[in-house]
């Protein structure tokens, strides 16, 4: 017999590798930057050099892991949503199917902690996770469309590319907005 649950650690595992992954990137520019503008040195007065790569590091690695964890219940839900909405199966078996592509996204953690400790290639952290997506989501539109008919597999699509178009657009109008702001409150003539 097999047991459904044994995929069931991946997702935790691949969130916590991609947000340690993300956080080494994101150390190393946070440090060049604290060189540059001359504050790193002040800090080593009253931590060492060691302590603060390890605290950066902690709080970066918590704070990818919270977004990420975020961005992966609102995934869980839209993709519950769409079956609810466009699904045929009223059991549950297109749900159990789906988990099973947790692997994808374990295997695509991996590899952007081998980017992260490359410099030269530590900008392909972004691609693989987004590419992880993408082969996710066309697993994930395979192992429905059995349950579905043609509508429902377009409406299913439909629904996830608008909702993840409409929810990034939303976020970079937001980023700017708050950029705006800031820029604006600067004490600048």
């Amino acid at each position: 017999m097999k047991n459904t649950y044994i995929t069931s650690y991946f997702p935790l595992f691949s969130i916590t590798i991609f947000s340690f992954a993300l956080a080494i990137y994101t150390e190393t520019i946070i440090t060049d930057w604290l060189i540059h503008i001359g504050l790193y040195v002040g800090m080593l007065e009253f931590f060492s050099e060691v302590g603060i790569k390890l605290t950066l590091l902690f709080l970066l690695t918590l704070v990818y892991f919270m977004v990420f964890s975020a961005l992966k219940l609102i995934a869980d839900t839209v993709l519950e949503l769409s079956l609810l909405f466009f699904s045929r199966d009223e059991e549950g078996n297109d749900l159990k199917k789906v988990r099973s592509g947790s692997w994808i996204f374990l295997i695509a953690s991996f590899c952007a902690l081998f980017l992260s400790v490359t410099p030269q290639l530590q900008t392909g952290i972004t691609i693989v996770f987004l590419f992880a997506a993408f082969i996710y989501f066309v697993y994930f539109v395979y192992q429905v469309s059995d349950s579905m008919s043609l509508a429902g597999l377009i409406g299913t699509i439909f629904f996830h590319v608008s909702f993840w178009g409409g929810f990034l657009a939303v976020t970079i109008y937001s980023l700017l907005r708050l950029y705006n702001s800031f820029v604006n409150s600067l004490p600048i003539s």
